[in-house]
């Protein structure tokens, strides 16, 4: 029997571990060199002009939000199927979230309900690229243009990532990326702004550091802001991991190809239908239940013989603070609603081996033939 399978793991190296420890021992662990360094690298990566270091993915969308000028009069267009936060940053700004339904072999926004849910107060539109696969860009930005929407990009999941052959982050009016450690690569909390436009990079750079101007004293504010500043250790190991992304993100690759090839006998769970002109950058690794299945039995039993999952994602506008503030209810998002139901994360690093893969696929494959 192999040892406990943990769900996810940071790659880390001793080159990491040094990158930080020598800003330790520099005494200098804030608003210093290597935010900057790190910046200069992301935006390199992902073909922009602007990056802004903040202290989550989180705090990377709630500042683009912001830095737009999102506020209490608009409506913003956003999936329910993804992370809290992708709605809750509109309503930092009390702007209203209007939750579309997505495309039942991806799980991102479909543009046919996206272009339903317009209405005279619609402002904006929040795209996910739902566990590193690009949403359908050609269609949503022609519907933003057609309807003057801003966009923004939450690619938290999906750093590297590419749609027919351009990076994700080049998209919209600016996107947001997140190195949680479950994620491609990280900095142990942290996010990042990628931006072409030069206006919200200077608002994110003071908002971020509670409101400061660039060439202002320490308590000089001009605006209301945040303390969303990334520190210099964060900043070292980002530096250190960006340097080796593309390897991080083939060791996912990896893992996700052992998965696929595994789980194409299982009857009754299918993985992520990938479209032929993007590139996947793996987050997690996503199974769904057949039809009359529900996750839940599944991942009790999976837990019971030792091996963990997640259910990825329980509905946004199911969950109780926004049924109560928004009246939403069930049957509001039927495809949603449906692959929420049967929706399981399976264990999922860079550095799995074929014997961690085959265990989680024979235990799942024994709990769902069971059920």
């Amino acid at each position: 029997m192999l040892e406990r399978i943990s769900m996810s793991a940071p790659d880390i190296t001793e080159d990491d571990v040094q990158a930080v420890a020598e800003v330790v021992r520099s005494g200098r662990l804030a608003l210093g060199p290597k935010t900057e360094e790190f910046e200069r690298s992301v935006a390199e990566y992902v073909g922009v002009e602007y990056a802004v270091a903040v202290s989550s993915g989180t705090a990377a969308l709630h500042l683009i939000v912001k830095a737009l000028g999102i506020g209490p009069q608009d409506e913003v267009l956003v999936p329910s199927f993804t992370f809290v936060s992708s709605a809750n940053v509109v309503l930092y700004e009390g702007a209203t979230p209007v939750f579309v339904d997505i495309e039942p072999d991806t799980y991102n926004l479909d543009p046919e309900d996206l272009e339903r849910k317009i209405t005279p107060r619609t402002r904006a539109i929040v795209v996910v690229d739902v566990f590193g696969h690009p949403a359908e860009w050609d269609a949503i930005l022609d519907i933003a243009k057609r309807h003057r929407l801003l966009v923004i990009d939450d690619s938290c999941e999906a750093l590297g990532a590419e749609y027919k052959e351009k990076k994700l982050g080049q998209f919209g009016d600016a996107a947001a990326f997140a190195f949680y450690p479950n994620k491609q690569m990280t900095t142990g909390e942290g996010g990042i702004i990628v931006t072409n436009n030069p206006e919200v990079a200077k608002l994110a750079r003071s908002l971020r550091n509670q409101g400061r101007g660039e060439m202002g004293g320490w308590l000089n504010h001009e605006r209301l802001g945040y303390n969303y500043r990334m520190t210099e250790m964060s900043a070292a190991l980002g530096v250190s991991q960006i340097k080796r992304i593309e390897t991080l993100i083939a060791k996912r690759e990896r893992v996700a190809r052992l998965y696929t090839e595994h789980l194409s006998s299982l009857q009754r769970v299918r993985s992520l239908r990938v479209r032929p002109y993007v590139r996947m950058s793996w987050f997690v690794y996503v199974v769904e239940l057949a039809e009359g299945l529900h996750r839940d039995p599944v991942m009790r039993a999976m837990a019971h013989e030792g091996i963990p999952t997640r259910g990825y994602f329980s509905p946004v506008h199911l969950q109780p603070y926004i049924r109560k503030e928004w009246n939403t209810r069930e049957g509001m998002l039927p495809v949603t609603e449906s692959v929420a139901q049967r929706t399981i994360a399976l264990p999922f690093h860079g550095n799995m081996s074929e014997e961690e893969v085959n265990q989680v696929v024979e235990v799942l494959d024994r709990c769902t033939r069971h059920l």
